[in-house]
Order: C-alpha cells, then structure tokens, then sequence
C-alpha cells in the first residue's frame, strides 16, 4: 500500500476521533503533559501549515514564533478536520512523496520521511486525543506497522527536537502501537 494511502487512512480515522471529543471534554488532560485536549487541537493547527506545506514542497513557516504567540480558535473541531483535509490533499499529489521538502525551515529532509512523520501526527495525536476523551480505536496492523518503521527511523530526531520525549520502555512482543507509542516518549497504559 502506498504512502499517500497510509496517510489517508490514518486521516479518516484521527477525524473520526475529533468527531467524537464532546464540548465538556475540551479542557480534559492528554498524555503530551502540557496540553489538554483544545491545547492539543491548537498544536496541531499551529504547525498544521508546515506541514501542508511540506507536502507541496513549500516551506511555509509557522503562524507564530511560538504557540503562545496565536490566539487559539474557538471552533477547533473544524478548524483540525479543514486541516486535515488540505493535509490528505497535499500529500496526494504527484510527487510529495518524492525527493525533498521542508517543514517550515530552510532545513532539508527526505519528503518520504516528512510524510511519515504526518502520518505519526495523526495516529499518536490521535490517540492521545482517544485516551484523553475515553474513546476505542483500532488502527489497522498494516498501517501500525507502517508506523512503527517510520518511527524507529526519526525517533531519536524526534527527541533531539524536543518533539518525542524520552523513550518509555516496551517489551518486543507489545503490540505495535504500544511499541510506536513507546518509542514517541509515551506511555501506553496512560490514563485519564
């Protein structure tokens, strides 16, 4: 399956989780410590035009110089789900996948790589927005495997950038997303 796919389907699922966070869980607490779940929403939205941007080969920088520098949007649920739809697109056209990009800095990296890391954006964000608002979701394996490739490729990139936190031992024979969320700094029995 090709990459364009993987990132799609993990899309259509993290949309399906945004869907589901009802208006009284906004401010609930998600496994990245320092966000809750709107916190989290703004995140992504803060460095979602990177991204998009990536994925056309444009480095487009962030909106702020810090998260703290833009004021969060009230209706963030569609806010994240537009987001994600410029994120697919972008991604699906010829070449994204191909050669290099940026994200958002004049840093070059591997455009196959990056889109990875989208993926990693919406499976892991996804689920910490899962476990912050009680939801159950089931990726499929060959998307978490996927995953987990990319993963182990950037993840002490990850935590050089401050972006994974240290890494959470998990046994071998974990399942994989517990192995995926391990090696991005979280723990994969965090509960509310």
């Amino acid at each position: 399956m090709s990459d364009a796919r993987m990132l799609t389907r993990a899309a259509g699922l993290f949309v399906e989780i945004v869907d589901s966070v009802r208006p009284e869980q906004w401010g609930a607490a998600t496994p990245c410590a320092e966000y809750d779940v709107r916190g989290l929403a703004h995140h992504l939205l803060f460095w979602g035009p990177s991204l998009v941007g990536a994925g056309r080969k444009e480095a487009v920088p962030p909106l702020g110089e810090a998260e703290s520098d833009v004021e969060p949007v009230a209706d963030w649920p569609t806010a994240l789900k537009e987001h994600v739809a410029r994120t697919v697109e972008a991604w699906s056209g010829p070449g994204s996948w191909d050669g290099i990009t940026h994200m958002g800095g004049p840093m070059e990296l591997p455009a196959s790589m990056v889109g990875g890391m989208v993926v990693g954006e919406f499976v892991i964000h996804g689920w910490d927005l899962a476990r912050a608002t009680g939801q159950d979701v089931v990726w499929d394996e060959d998307l978490l495997e996927y995953l987990l490739g990319e993963v182990e490729k950037t993840a002490q990139m990850g935590r050089d950038m401050g972006i994974y936190g240290p890494e959470v031992e998990v046994a071998e024979t974990a399942p994989v997303l517990h192995r995926v969320l391990g090696l991005s700094g979280r723990d994969p029995h965090w509960s509310r």
